[in-house]
């Protein structure tokens, strides 16, 4: 690992305005970096900008121009960027029987798919202007294993998973890397619709901080195309994918 040095690093932080997002900024701003905000509750990132002498930028994911915006911001108020964190995401999606429901499907992948490859295409020339930087893009440990519970949700995260892997390798000779955090279920508004079912079955809930401190173990170390795991009890890691079989 080659340590974070945030003094003069500028962030962008997709749903950023709460949760996960927001404890990545505050520590980020601990680090010495600046920050940008982006989300679409505006109360709430407007008053986080402000505590942590940053900027706001409303952003709904699916639309492009808005991560266009976002990056545009970043290098307008503090010179450039060097690391983007897309991280807005929902869960649900619903199901593919007879309750399919095309709005709420249509919404979670752009949110949790589009929403990254269109950070991912946005931030590319602000981190080529400064030489290289990193993206981590928060996927899901639901990516990393069977949902039945919510399978648009894996699927949609499985898919960011994927795209992170074939990322990595393709922009490491600019010098940016590209990761996935793929917490479990973690302490934060997402869950509060099973919070009660998982509390009264004893299953493990994360704390944010863990999520943080492997966010900053990712962009600490010097690996790309990664997929680091973060569930309870355990020290944070790239998962290690099993080869496929090849041909004969």
């Amino acid at each position: 690992m080659t340590g974070f040095e945030g003094a003069g690093k500028v962030a962008l932080i997709t749903g950023g305005a709460n949760g996960i997002g927001a404890a990545v900024a505050r520590r980020l701003v601990g680090e010495g970096a600046a920050v940008v905000l982006a989300d679409v509750d505006t109360e709430r990132g407007t008053e986080l900008a402000k505590e942590l002498d940053g900027a706001f930028v409303r952003c709904d994911v699916r639309e492009p121009g808005d991560s266009e915006a976002a990056v545009a911001t970043a290098v307008e108020r503090f010179g450039g960027l060097d690391l983007a964190f897309l991280n807005a995401g929902i869960a649900g999606g619903g199901d593919l029987g007879d309750n399919f429901d095309l709005t709420a499907y249509r919404r979670a992948m752009g949110i949790n798919l589009d929403g990254v490859a269109f950070g991912v295409h946005a931030a590319l020339p602000a981190l080529r202007a400064r030489g290289g930087g990193q993206i981590v893009a928060t996927a899901s440990m639901a990516g990393l294993t069977a949902t039945p519970f919510d399978p648009i949700y894996g699927a949609n995260k499985a898919a960011v998973v994927g795209l992170v892997r074939a990322l990595g390798p393709t922009y490491e000779p600019e010098g940016i890397r590209v990761n996935a955090l793929c917490p479990s279920f973690a302490d934060t508004d997402i869950l509060i619709p099973i919070k009660d079912h998982l509390t009264e079955t004893g299953f493990p809930i994360l704390e944010v901080s863990d999520v943080v401190n492997a966010f900053m173990s990712i962009v600490s170390s010097d690996g790309t195309g990664e997929a680091w795991f973060v569930v309870p009890g355990r020290e944070s890691g790239p998962f290690t994918f099993r080869g496929v079989p090849g041909p004969r």
